[in-house]
C-alpha cells in the first residue's frame, strides 16, 4: 500500500507540473523552461543530498539512473516535437504507453501481481491512454503524421526506459538515484544549449512558475524512487504514469476545458484501476 500510495502522489505532482509546463511553454521558449525548472531541481537534490551527509553508493550501481536520466529528456523533447507536427489524439496515447516497459521488466523480473492487480494494470493504462486523449490540430500531411508516430513511439520507450534505469539505481540510494538522473538530464540539454549557441532568457517575473514546476518534478520523481523500493515495479509504475489525470483536471479547472467524453470514462477507468490494484 505505501508504494502504490507515494506512486499516486508521485502521478500528481508530475501531473500538476505537466500543466505548469504547458502554460509556460506558451509565452516562453521551450528549452528555456526545460533547462531552468530541471536545474532547479537538480539544485533541490543536491541540497537533499548533502543535509543528509549519506556516501554515494558505487558508480556502477548509478549507471542505470544516469541511463535513465538521458533516455527521460530526450523522451521529453521527442514528445514535444510529436506534438507541434502531429495530431495530438494520436500523439498523446502513443507516448503514455510507456508505462508498458517497466510492467514488462517487473513481471521478467520476477514480480507476481495478484490477478485482480494484474486486471487493475491493464484497466488503468487503458484509462491514461483515453484520458490522454485530445481533439487534434487538423490533418497533416502524410510524411509529418508518420514522423509524430515515430517520434512518440520513441518518447514511450524513452518514458518507460527512464523507470526502469531510476528504480534500479533506487534500490542503492533512492536519492543518489535521482541526483545521476537529474545531473545527466541536465548536462545532455547544456550540450543542447551549446550546440545552439545559447537560449534566451526570461524576464525574472516569469520565472517563479518554472521553479514550482522543477520543484514538484523533482519531488515526483523522489517519491517514484522510493515507492520502487516499497511496492511491485509492475504495480508502482501505472500508479505513477497516472499523471495526466491531474493534468487534464486542471486544464478543465484552470483554463475552462471541456472532457470529452472518451477522458471521462477514461478517469474513471483509470480510478477504478488504481482501486483494483490496491486491493489485491
Amino acid at each position: 500500500m505505501l508504494g502504490l500510495g507515494l506512486g499516486l502522489t508521485s502521478s500528481l505532482c508530475w501531473g500538476v507540473s505537466d500543466f505548469i509546463g504547458g502554460l509556460s511553454a506558451r509565452r516562453l521558449p521551450l528549452l528555456f523552461v526545460m533547462i531552468s525548472s530541471q536545474a532547479v531541481g537538480l539544485a533541490v537534490v543536491i541540497g537533499v543530498v548533502a543535509v543528509r551527509g549519506t556516501g554515494a553508493p558505487g558508480l556502477v550501481r548509478l549507471l542505470p539512473a544516469v541511463g535513465g536520466g538521458l533516455a527521460g529528456i530526450a523522451a521529453l523533447t521527442s514528445f514535444y516535437r510529436a506534438l507541434a507536427i502531429g495530431t495530438m489524439s494520436v500523439v498523446a496515447p502513443i507516448a503514455a504507453t510507456g508505462v508498458s516497459v517497466p510492467v514488462v521488466v517487473g513481471i521478467a523480473r520476477g514480480d507476481h501481481p495478484a490477478s485482480s492487480q494484474l486486471v487493475g494494470i491493464v484497466i488503468a493504462v487503458i484509462g491514461v491512454v483515453l484520458a490522454s486523449r485530445e481533439h487534434g490540430p487538423g490533418i497533416e500531411d502524410r510524411g509529418a503524421s508518420r514522423a509524430s508516430v515515430v517520434l512518440a513511439l520513441l518518447s514511450a520507450a524513452g518514458f518507460g526506459c527512464y523507470f526502469v534505469g531510476v528504480q534500479s539505481s533506487a534500490r542503492a540510494d533512492p536519492m543518489w538515484a535521482l541526483l545521476a538522473s537529474r545531473v545527466a538530464g541536465v548536462a545532455l540539454l547544456l550540450v543542447v544549449v551549446a550546440v545552439q549557441g545559447g537560449i534566451a532568457v526570461a524576464q525574472p517575473g516569469r520565472l517563479w512558475p518554472l521553479a514550482v514546476m522543477g520543484v514538484l518534478d523533482v519531488s515526483a520523481t523522489g517519491f517514484y524512487a522510493v515507492a520502487t523500493r516499497h511496492g511491485l515495479l509492475s504495480v508502482v509504475s501505472v500508479a505513477a504514469s497516472l499523471y495526466p489525470l491531474a493534468t487534464v483536471l486542471l486544464a478543465r479547472v484552470v483554463l475552462g476545458e471541456r472532457v470529452r467524453r472518451v477522458q471521462e470514462f477514461g478517469i474513471a477507468a483509470a480510478l477504478s484501476g488504481v482501486v483494483l490494484m490496491a486491493a489485491g
